[in-house]
Parts: C-alpha cells; structure tokens; sequence
C-alpha cells in the first residue's frame, strides 16, 4: 500500500510538473503586452521597453518559467502588475471566500442527492424515482448563474430575506457571511446535486442486485436495514468519485456565479485578471485550480482504499 501511494505521489507530481509549463507557455502566448496595459497605448517605445525588461518580459521563455517555477516552489508567486502586491497573499484573501462558498455547496449537494437518489433506486419506476429524474434534468440544464440571477430576484428584490450580493467579510459575524455565501452556494450545488442524484441511484441499484444484499434480505433484515447497512456503503465508491470531481467544480465554477453576486473570491479574481492582462495573477489562479484537480483525485484515489476493503486487500 506504501508502494502504491509513492507512486501516486510521484504521478501527481510530475502531473503538476508538465501542467505548470503548459499553464506557463499558454499565458506567454496570450494576445497583448502587459506592458502595454499598464502603462496605455500612448506610452513610448523606450519606456515600454524598460517597463518590459524590468518585468522580465524581454528574458528566454524558459528562463522565465524556471523563475516562476522556482519561485513557486517557495511560495513566492510574483507580483501582480495590477495591484503591486504578492500574488498569494491575493489569492489566500481570496480563498477565506470562495473555499467556504464550495464546501457549503458541497454540503448542499449531498443533503439534497445522496437521500433522493437512494430512495428513487429504492422505489425504482415509482414516483420517488419520477420525481429524481425531473430534479435530475431540469437542475442540469439550467445554467447555475442563472439559478443564482433567479434566487436573487425571489429571495433578495421580492422577498427581501437574503443580501442580493457582496460579501461583508468573516470579522462581520459568521451569520452575516453565511447569509451572503447562501444563495450563490445554493446557485452552485443545485446543479451537481442533479449530476451526483444521477450517480447514485445507478450505483444504489447496481448494488441492490447484488447476490449479498438479496442474502441479507433473506436472513429477515427490513428493506431499510439491508438498504443503509449493505447497499448504500457498498454503492460509495462512485459516489465519492463525484464527490471529488464535484469539489473542483465548483471551484472552477465559482467564476461566473461569484461575478453575479460579487463576491470577492478566487474566481472573480481570475475574471478581473483576465480583463487586465495580469498574466502572473492569471498563472497562478489557473495553477491553483489544475493543482486543486490533481490533489482531489489523488484524495479520491485514497478514499478507495478506506471504504473498499477489497481494494485493500489487492494493494501490496
């Protein structure tokens, strides 16, 4: 098992590896000269110049990747040319929002689908199951920032229950900023909630045909028990694979749904670098999701081998 998680380790890493230099070679390649963005068009040849080679622009493309790279490694991520301060500390003033704001929709998602889709195996073809279904297609279909432009013409313009946007900080109370990450979580966990409805049951009804799970009802267990106790553990394995693609989702999702409540997250972050031309603010937010990607499925991979004891049992 030690064997197996080393060479995890090593994968993940060199993962990280070879997506850093493609994140690196991609940004370089961008339309525009940030140069030329923070000093305007009107600006002449000679200062654009220096602004350049002060930046490190005019250096080898490989040069200034093994910078940035080894910058990273310490935990300098650069400077941003928009706002002149640290990149991470950007980003980890970031994160004290859009983290909770995907947890909270993570919560959501599995209160609202993991319930729904055992009981509509459970009551196959019954209206249990109808009812799944329609949940199922219709929270797929509709846009999330859409859910999230609905929530706020009902729960904050109508009803006047729920702040229709911004974000007042965690030193204003926690209710405060919970109230103002619900409806965006909400907006976000709705549609993977249909997405992780879907899996479940499959997986709940696979599981239930089982020759153990019919064995447990024969020896007098109630449908109940022999669904909670036999079925639904034996059914997780997928559940949680979802559970860790749904994660970085929702982070990576966060980009427009943060936008249309404006909050001040790591998604809306990576809109206003774009917009700006900030490419070292841009690299860094985009490593951090590919890196958030790539740890969530080395997690899931070791989540396996806890809730699957078969699993185990294979790995020397």
């Amino acid at each position: 098992m030690i064997t197996l998680i080393a060479r995890r380790l090593a994968g993940l890493i060199i993962t990280l590896l070879l997506v850093s230099a493609l994140i690196f070679a991609v940004m370089d390649f961008l339309p525009g000269d940030p140069a030329s963005v923070i000093l305007g068009t009107s600006a002449s040849a000679d200062t654009l110049a220096a602004l350049r080679q002060d930046m490190g622009l005019d250096q080898p493309l490989v040069l200034r990747y093994a910078a940035w790279l080894g910058g990273v490694l310490q935990g300098d991520l650069g400077q941003s040319y928009t706002y002149g301060v640290p990149v991470a500390g950007l980003i980890a003033e970031r994160l004290a929002v859009t983290i909770p704001l995907a947890f909270i929709a993570v919560l959501l998602s599995i209160v609202i689908a993991i319930p729904l889709g055992v009981q509509a195996a459970r009551h196959q073809n019954g209206l249990m199951d109808v009812v799944a279904g329609l949940f199922s297609h219709v929270s797929i279909a509709v846009p999330a920032f859409w859910v999230g432009l609905l929530l706020i013409i009902l729960f904050s313009t109508v009803l006047g229950w729920m702040p229709a946007g911004g974000f007042p900080g965690w030193g204003s109370g926690f209710w405060a900023a919970f109230q103002a990450l619900l409806l965006p979580a909400v907006a976000l966990a709705l549609p993977q909630a249909g997405v992780l409805t879907r899996v479940t049951r499959s997986a709940v009804l696979e599981v239930m045909n089982e020759d153990f799970v019919r064995t447990a009802r024969s020896k007098g267990l109630s449908e109940n028990t022999a669904l909670w106790r036999h079925a639904v553990p034996n059914a997780l394995i997928p559940v949680v694979t979802m559970l860790g693609l749904q994660f970085t989702f929702l982070i990576a999702g966060a980009v427009l749904v943060e936008n249309v409540f404006n909050l001040p997250g790591v998604g809306r972050l990576a809109f206003q670098a774009l917009a700006q031309r900030d490419v070292v603010v841009m690299q860094d937010v985009v490593l951090f999701f590919a890196a958030l990607v790539i740890v969530m499925n080395f997690l899931v991979d070791l989540a396996y081998l806890i809730i699957d004891p078969r699993l185990r049992a294979g790995v020397r």
